[in-house]
């Protein structure tokens, strides 16, 4: 999947198109998607690691073939834990 990082609010400095490649590709990444009754719902969010072990928290559309990142971050402490403890049960 292409990712589409123009016009971002966000330090591209801090965080790499490239990380954010990884974590969307992260099998072990927690998505939450909208919830379907939402009217006009396209934002998704998603707890992941890059390559480097680097957690992330990105919010994003997507309409299949490109992802345009809204936000990214690095994951909290406790979004870090949660993806650990859920990656532990797989």
């Amino acid at each position: 999947m292409e990712i589409d990082v123009l016009n971002v609010n966000f330090d591209l400095s801090q965080i790499t198109p490239a990380e954010i490649e990884e974590c969307l590709e992260d099998p072990y990444a927690l998505r939450v998607l909208p919830e379907m009754d939402a009217p006009g719902a396209t934002r998704y969010y998603l707890i992941g690691k890059s390559l480097l072990g680097r957690g992330l928290f990105l919010s994003f559309t997507t309409n299949g073939k490109i992802a345009r990142i809204i936000f990214a971050r690095e994951a909290s402490e406790l979004e870090a834990q949660y993806y650990e403890r859920v990656q532990a049960e797989y």
